[in-house]
């Protein structure tokens, strides 16, 4: 490391400047009550982390609101109806996390007692669980000293330690990086520290090197590399997959929804009946209607991105009679269904409507 420093001087002090500088977060324990002695919540710990997967702070604090409000423990959790879970986690995307979600909190009633265990092997066999939640929770709940490696810590020690080699492939050496510098004093407050200096300081563009409290022994800063670490092999372009949905609205107000398989995308989750969504443009892949309607095309069309494709929806509408019999779904009454409650893509398609 640049300026004769050592591995060992490095934890004390971001440990220092996150005393000063660390995030408000409502899952969080601040610094100063910690060393107090106030411990966090590990329900809430282990909730924020499966949130915050492949999503950002600033959308994470309102759901998270919403759900310890609604569930305030793990067993109120696991007691809930999977629909109405789901129907609170419309909107964040990527629902096989809430599926394990309900999977992990009933897992942990039924074999834990109700408390999250304390041991990071024993995290790991949970539903829903993998390395880096495992060691979330053990460092932040329990003052474990397990390394974190987020998409912020991997920022931070690739430039610290100036590596250029492109991710993925680079990540055990920045495992391997992170882990030496986790500190067996204080390592929750730790690995909150170095995630809290990847997302306000060492920003993917324009780091702030000037008052990086590591700016000393960062070799990436020294060299002047920073700003293009770290390097990530380039991705191949994302296809792009084509469907219908059809939106049937019944005279009273009632629209036709069906719940999605458990399995695959958006699964467990309310939708719209249609085709399947498949690699052909032309023609556009219609489907089966879901009862027989004078169905008319919506103008315009559906556009979303998922982590692995780009979907375009056409969407078909239909006014309908009381009478109507859906061979796909049921009508569910304007009293028992909110656009809220579905997914993004499916209210980007009830948006057509309006």
């Amino acid at each position: 490391m640049c300026e004769n420093r050592s591995v060992s001087d490095l934890p004390p002090i971001l440990l220092d400047w996150y005393d000063t500088h660390a995030r408000n977060l409502p899952w969080r324990v601040p610094p100063a009550e910690r060393k107090a002695g106030v411990m966090p919540n590990p329900y809430r710990i282990w909730l924020s982390e499966v949130m915050l997967q492949q999503t950002t702070v600033a959308t994470v604090k309102d759901y998270f609101a919403r759900f310890t409000a609604r569930w305030p423990d793990v067993a109120a959790l696991a007691a809930a109806e999977d629909a109405e879970v789901m129907a609170e986690w419309a909107g964040l995307g990527y629902y096989a996390r809430a599926r394990n979600l309900l999977k992990c909190a009933r897992a942990v009633v039924a074999e834990h007692g109700g408390q999250f265990p304390a041991n990071h092997d024993a995290l790991l066999k949970l539903p829903g669980i993998g390395p880096y939640t495992a060691a979330a929770i053990s460092s932040i709940a329990f003052d474990l000293p397990h390394a974190v490696l987020d998409g912020n810590v991997e920022r931070v020690m690739a430039r610290v330690y100036d590596i250029h080699t492109p991710l993925p492939a680079a990540k055990p050496e920045l495992m391997g990086r992170a882990a030496a510098l986790t500190p067996q004093d204080r390592p929750g407050d730790y690995a909150q520290a170095v995630m809290d200096l990847g997302a306000t300081i060492c920003t993917p563009k324009s780091p702030a090197c000037g008052i990086c409290p590591w700016r000393d022994p960062c070799l990436a800063r020294a060299e002047g590399t920073a700003a293009a670490l770290p390097k990530k092999t380039p991705k191949k372009p994302k296809p792009i997959r084509h469907g219908t949905v059809y939106l049937a609205e019944r005279e009273d107000g009632a629209w036709l929804l069906e719940t999605r398989p458990d399995k695959g995308l958006l699964g467990g989750m309310l939708g719209w009946p249609g085709s399947d969504w498949i690699d052909t443009a032309e023609p556009r892949p219609e489907g089966t209607p879901p009862l027989v309607a004078d169905w008319q095309p919506l103008p315009g069309e559906v556009r979303h991105t998922f982590t692995h494709f780009h979907l375009m929806l056409t969407v078909q509408h239909a006014r309908v009679g009381h009478a109507a019999t859906p061979e796909i779904g049921e009508f569910i009454g304007q009293n028992q269904f909110s656009p809220s409650d579905l997914p993004t893509v499916m209210r980007k398609a009830f948006d057509l409507t309006r």
